[in-house]
């Protein structure tokens, strides 16, 4: 096949991804909207939460990440049928997308004879992609359906901003990049970034859920979609695994293969570029959330917190610096 087939091919099954995962979204937004309008019994719910927490009400974690009580994740609810079956629609069609929207950068790959991450279109398309393979890995181990309409917007989100505003045809890279580190840094930034993706959703709805079960123990009622989700306490051991994985990637991919790529293409290893700073300022928020946990006890909503910064702070390095500051990482334009 020629580079113009390849490129077709991308082009579009590239948009039919974004399609499949916006679908995704729809099915599990369906199956949090069967999952609120039915409220559990308050003594039930109670119950739960009780069993959750050791019988002292909400606790804020371990640093080694707990366990979710069987209770909360796994107790048959009104309407559990049709919310499983939305759960299982939307988790098949993110298999499917994921497959296209693989397919989509393997042949962008193929079409420009190199990496597929030479610019902002296709370091967009390989991101999100990075995004849900994490998910699609770690769903069946930690049982993280729940968080399917989270990952599913932000990838149909990206790949929709990377289809209508970023497109770039595929074209040879600049000197600069012609390097294996290329490879090296920016698949590790890429993979790391979607584990903090992965951490920063869970962390949010670790707030929500937390929130919910003080509600519970107050005497208030929680909703079928939110009981489904696993403890307040397991959700944030999630997190922390998740994003203890991602910070030692990030670490070597933005502190050590980023600067030895750099001394080979621009003859110094660090220059205060825009782009370096802000991944600096990414690590430090990271390092100072697992310092914290380690150290302080921080767990729980505090831990939560400087994850859900974390988060976007990576988020503004990954967009904000390259539309909105201009350095020596403009090279890849938009």
């Amino acid at each position: 096949m020629s580079a113009e087939t390849f490129a077709h091919v991308s082009n579009l099954v590239v948009p039919t991804a974004t399609v499949i995962y916006a679908l995704a979204m729809m099915s599990h937004a369906l199956e949090w909207a069967l999952g609120r309008a039915v409220v559990v019994k308050d003594a039930e719910v109670k119950q739960d939460v009780l069993v959750a927490s050791g019988g002292e009400g909400v606790t804020a974690g371990t640093a080694s990440g707990g366990t979710a009580s069987a209770g909360v994740a796994e107790t048959v609810v009104p309407g559990a049928e049709r919310m499983e079956a939305a759960s299982r629609i939307g988790l098949t069609l993110t298999y499917l997308a994921f497959v296209l929207h693989l397919a989509g950068v393997v042949t962008r790959g193929l079409a420009a004879g190199r990496v597929p991450w030479g610019n902002m279109y296709e370091f967009s398309i390989t991101a999100s992609l990075a995004v849900a393979a994490v998910y699609l890995i770690f769903v069946q181990r930690y049982k993280l359906q729940w968080l399917g309409l989270g990952v599913t917007l932000v990838v149909a989100a990206v790949l929709g901003l990377a289809t209508l505003a970023l497109y770039t045809p595929a074209g040879p890279l600049v000197p600069a990049l012609h390097s294996y580190w290329l490879v090296i840094h920016v698949s590790a930034a890429a993979i790391s970034g979607g584990a903090f993706t992965i951490g920063g959703l869970v962390s949010v709805l670790y707030l929500v859920k937390a929130r919910a079960e003080r509600r519970v123990l107050a005497g208030g009622t929680m909703s079928a979609s939110l009981r489904r989700l696993p403890s307040a306490e397991a959700m944030d051991g999630t997190a922390y695994k998740v994003l203890a994985f991602a910070f030692p990637l990030w670490t070597f991919g933005v502190l050590v293969a980023g600067p030895i790529w750099a001394e080979y293409a621009w003859g110094r290893y660090w220059g205060w570029d825009p782009k370096e700073v802000w991944s600096l300022v990414t690590w430090v928020v990271y390092a100072a959330y697992l310092h914290a946990r380690a150290t302080a006890g921080w767990r729980g909503r505090n831990a939560a917190t400087i994850a859900i910064v974390g988060w976007f702070v990576f988020i503004f390095n990954f967009v904000g610096v390259n539309l909105l500051v201009s350095g020596m990482h403009s090279y890849a334009g938009v």
